[in-house]
């Protein structure tokens, strides 16, 4: 018997059409991940050793004397450079988001993805033109990426244009406004720190616009019955200038550090801070965006919410280059100035297929 043609593309649509995501698969009982899903077998064997915690860790930086006195401030400087320059990751502890915000935000995030499907079709769309608040698997579905990943997501654009109230689902709204709030006002003291780590005046960032916009990406990864043959999200880097990343205590963050994955353990309360492609390309290389990924696994659902800081969704003018402060005759611009629409265009449309995005801009 002739054996039928896989086609990639009429999967990927009639997946996208069920309007269930990888949920309703999960809920239908599947016991092997469909083609789709599963990862080029060059890639299965092309997996890095991954390195047990105890031989590498992420940093973890203690916020609680930021506001102390001028010496306790200039030693978590000292210590976000260092892992900006090193890691282009670290967690933070006692950032002041409250443990109760954090808990709401994940059980929100949890409950919209746990809703009966008819509920969740209302928001689902692949058009995110004019939509705050849209539900659907895989941003990239119809990219060049060479499989599919083992999540469904939510996405709310909180700034500089917040939803109204009504425009999102009763399951997360009062969590995802909470959340965005305090959010906002630790990324404010982020790009401070960053700033100061540069050198340079507190405002520095945050006077390039790099507040201007939130979008949170609400991710959840069901439990998967081969989690071998997937991944939760494929190998990237942020199309952000700095990420905050809220995870739950499933695990499954990796890094890749000095040639191997890292895992990102999951720590009670933390959350973990991300350099993201534009703060590469503006501080000319002196942070790095770091390339990472998400596993898939037999448990779950592991949830987690990404909070990017960038200037992607609205038509933004503004052009973006290594910043005058930053560059000498001895260390010259390594990339041209470009807008974050013109970005942006180029990462979505490539899809997470484990290049990256940002080398394309280098002189």
């Amino acid at each position: 018997m002739a054996s039928t043609e896989f086609d990639p593309y009429m999967e990927r649509k009639a997946f996208d059409e069920t309007k269930e995501g990888v949920k309703g698969l999960v809920d239908a009982k599947i016991t092997e991940v469909p083609p789709i899903f599963r990862i080029p077998r060059d890639a299965l064997t092309d997996k890095k050793p991954s390195v047990s915690v105890s031989d590498l860790e992420i940093p973890t930086i203690d916020f609680a004397s930021v506001h102390v006195d001028t010496s306790s401030r200039e030693a978590v400087v000292e210590k976000v450079k260092y892992a900006a320059e090193n890691w282009g990751f670290f967690q933070v502890i006692n950032h002041g988001v409250p443990l109760s915000v954090l808990e709401e935000i994940k059980d929100g995030v949890r409950r919209f993805h746990e809703e009966d499907h008819e509920v969740k079709k209302q928001y689902f769309t692949r058009d995110d033109a004019n939509k705050k608040f849209i539900y659907n698997s895989n941003f990239d579905l119809y990219s060049s990426s060479p499989s599919v990943n083992w999540r469904d997501s939510f996405v709310c654009y909180i700034v500089p244009d917040p939803p109204a109230p009504e425009e999102l689902p009763e399951a997360c709204r009062d969590a995802v406004f909470e959340y965005s709030k305090h959010v906002m006002s630790l990324g404010g003291l982020l790009f401070e720190l960053l700033s100061e780590a540069l050198g340079l005046e507190s405002e520095t960032l945050k006077s390039k616009e790099c507040l201007k916009t939130l979008l949170m990406v609400c991710h959840y990864y069901p439990p998967c019955p081969q989690p071998d043959l997937t991944l939760g999200i494929s190998q990237h880097s942020d199309n952000s200038f700095l990420t905050v990343l809220l995870q739950d205590n499933i695990g499954g963050l990796q890094i890749l550090h000095q040639d191997s994955w890292v895992d990102v353990a999951p720590l009670p309360g933390a959350l973990v801070i991300n350099m993201g492609d534009f703060l590469q390309l503006i501080t000319n290389d002196k942070f790095v965006s770091v390339e990472h990924r998400v596993l898939a696994n037999i448990q779950g659902p592991r949830i987690s919410v990404a909070s990017f800081f960038s200037s992607s969704k609205h038509a933004n003018s503004t052009v973006y280059g290594p910043m005058k402060e930053l560059v000498s005759e001895e260390d010259p611009p390594k990339y041209r100035d470009i807008t974050i629409k013109e970005y942006t265009d180029g990462y979505f449309e490539k899809g997470l297929d484990g290049t990256s995005h940002l080398l394309n801009f280098r002189i």
